[in-house]
């Protein structure tokens, strides 16, 4: 018997919970200069149905870049406001709803 999704009750295989809280959030990206001057990017609003530390690993790979999730944010070390808009799009989630300033 195939593992059933608590959230929508489907079997796992079928479960389409992380595709529809991809779809359903509003994604902000931004920069902020911290301490000895050194750049941070912050990405918040990702829910925890799209599993944020997931994407944080990803994000930090791709960008070759430190970085944590706490606090409900993703935070990336370094200026990569652009190239994380590129990225989240690349992992499904839709460019109109991700807000880079």
């Amino acid at each position: 018997m195939p593992d059933i999704c608590p959230v929508c009750g489907l079997p796992l295989d079928l479960c389409v919970c992380g595709a529809m809280a991809r779809e359903a959030v509003k994604i902000k990206v931004y920069s902020m200069k911290r301490s000895f001057g050194k750049w941070v990017t912050i990405i918040e609003g990702i829910s925890k149905d799209a599993n944020p530390k997931q994407i944080a690993s990803k994000l930090k790979s791709k960008l070759a870049a430190g970085g944590t999730f706490k606090e409900g944010k993703i935070e990336i070390q370094g200026n990569h406001k652009d190239k994380v808009k590129k990225l989240l799009v690349a992992e499904g989630f839709d460019e109109n709803q991700i807000e880079v300033e």
